[in-house]
């Protein structure tokens, strides 16, 4: 049964402008990104056939291109269409620091980080550098490692911190297995990245690691 043809109430569509996004399924959410279906599904039918397919939304969107096209009614049109979304929510997180945010609204750091790490396959190391009134200089992925580990220099973080005029720093980095417990290694970098900090009087307000779930942080754990 088309969709069309179901009560007004079930519609995905008509849910969400009564209800709110939120108040969606991950499928019913999918199904009206995919607009239509296929032969003999509605597009919520597609649309739990493939996060069936691909384990979960998130296996969906980070789908590379070959993987993605693969699906049933995908193609190259949807992925260029989701691959905007994302980026365009990307840079809707990214405007909150922007807009200097970042330590008044600690959510919106965290849905940033996790935005532009969490799907990354590889260790990723990465700095918000913030100016004396913690508004947001820039952001940088500044090291890349396999998916065990990530090679920092501390020294090159001080001298990209400096080349920002920045006044603190905010690390962070992910860990691909998607367990974001903080390892004797990330204690041991983060003692020496603040050290090195310290020395050209820098602060490191705080490291992150982003897996799946909340981003946990070193300065709540007591680790800085």
């Amino acid at each position: 049964m088309a969709i069309t043809d179901w009560p007004e109430t079930e519609r995905p569509r008509e849910r969400l402008l009564a209800h709110g996004a939120d108040a969606l399924s991950d499928a019913e959410l999918l199904a009206i990104f995919l607009r239509t279906g296929s032969r003999g599904q509605s597009a919520v039918d597609l649309a739990r056939e493939l996060l069936s397919r691909f384990g979960s939304l998130r296996g969906l969107l980070e789908a590379d291109r070959d993987s993605f096209c693969a699906g049933p009614g995908l193609g190259d049109a949807k992925y260029t269409q989701l691959q905007a979304v994302l980026a365009m929510a990307r840079r809707y997180l990214a405007a909150d620091l922007e807009r200097g945010d970042a330590l008044t609204s600690p959510r919106a750091t965290r849905e940033f980080l996790q935005s532009r790490l969490r799907h990354q396959q590889r260790e990723i190391f990465a700095c918000l550098f913030l100016d004396n009134r913690h508004r947001v200089l820039g952001f940088e992925e500044l090291f890349q490692g396999t998916v065990d580990s990530a090679a920092v220099y501390p020294r090159e973080v001080a001298r990209r911190a400096l080349a920002y005029n920045a006044a603190a720093v905010i690390a962070a980095h992910n860990h691909p297995s998607g367990v974001a417990e903080p390892s004797r290694a990330d204690e041991q970098i983060t003692r020496r990245l603040k050290e090195a900090l310290g020395l050209v009087d820098i602060r490191l307000l705080d490291h992150f690691v982003v897996g799946d779930g909340d981003p946990v942080s070193f300065a709540e754990r007591g680790l800085l």
